[in-house]
């Protein structure tokens, strides 16, 4: 192949072949054959589609996400797009991107939520309506399948492809003439190849929604599990310590109970000794008193015998 051919071609960033600009795929660069040999599936965090590398490969993680995941961690919820994809501050990339280019968030006229961004060029807009990124790509995909299932607009865009006049050859040009990928219309049979194309995509798109819905499945599922074991490990420490306590009340309680035992046998041994001892000196007592009373009767009879002797030697 010459030069003068090969200078409007360019290289597939997989496999290194030589095709048109038209015929590669946006971003990647990449042409049909790997297209199809390697699925379009969405970035789980920033629901971005993106071709998969290697075909063993089922991470659903874009190239940046990953790296994001790596430098910052698991990232946050975006506080205007709510999708998980907050790796600094609350805002995603694409949110940052866009507030800083065409202002503050206004609200989607489909999702009602306060993520689309106003651009103020109304070719952008569908409908007429002022969609967010993820509510525009929906419409997108379903006008899409609309062309592909109306078959009067099929037909029309058929009998238009073929009134066009074909382009009349060069005289010195042997080489078989290639037809301009940009000149070609919707119909013939590229239109089946393109519908394929698009049922394809449109089948990948759906395997990597579901893919997308695991995972995030899965995470929640990790996410409740490590929650449960978490609070099994809280409720059996609150066991123990519920068993601790109840040890500790039960021991308290023996002790207190064998305490107040031992002091009520002290204070009945001390009232039956003070009860004894009051007995012992209340007979003390009534001793004491008979012999005063015995002395005091002696002390009279001696006092009137003294009396009565000294009585009679006065008369005498």
């Amino acid at each position: 192949m010459s030069v003068a051919t090969t200078a409007g071609l360019y290289a597939c960033s997989r496999c290194f072949s030589r095709h048109s600009f038209e015929d590669l795929s946006p971003g990647q660069q990449l042409c049909k054959e790997c297209r199809g040999a390697y699925p379009l599936v969405k970035c789980t965090y920033c629901r971005s589609e993106f071709q998969q590398i290697s075909k063993g490969s089922t991470s659903p993680i874009c190239k940046k996400c990953e790296q994001n995941v790596k430098q910052f961690g698991k990232p946050r919820h975006c506080e205007f797009c709510n999708i998980l994809a907050a790796f600094i501050g609350q805002k995603c990339q694409r949110c940052t991107n866009s507030e800083r280019k065409y202002g503050p968030p206004v609200f989607c006229e489909q999702c009602k939520q306060r993520n689309a961004f106003d651009k103020k060029d109304e070719e952008k807009k569908i409908d007429g309506k002022l969609l967010c990124f993820f509510c525009t790509l929906s419409c997108k995909r379903a006008l899409a399948k609309t062309k592909q299932t109306d078959p009067a607009r099929h037909s029309h865009v058929r009998l238009g492809s073929n009134s066009k006049p074909k382009e009349p050859k060069k005289p010195h040009d042997k080489r078989p003439q290639r037809e301009d990928v940009t000149k070609l219309s919707d119909g013939g049979p590229t239109q089946s190849k393109q519908s394929r194309i698009d049922e394809g995509k449109s089948n990948t798109n759906a395997s990597s929604d579901h893919l997308v819905a695991l995972t995030q499945l899965r995470e929640q599922i990790g996410n409740l599990q490590r929650q449960l074991a978490q609070k099994d490990k809280d409720l059996l420490a609150k066991d123990r310590q519920l068993t601790e306590l109840k040890a500790a009340n039960f021991t308290t309680e023996t002790e207190c109970r064998n305490r107040l035992k031992t002091m009520q046998h002290e204070h009945e041994s001390k009232a039956e000794q003070m009860s004894m001892r009051i007995k012992q000196l209340q007979k003390d007592v009534a001793n004491l008193s008979k012999n005063v009373k015995n002395k005091s009767s002696l002390t009279i009879l001696k006092s009137e015998k003294e009396r009565s002797s000294s009585g009679g030697e006065d008369s005498s």
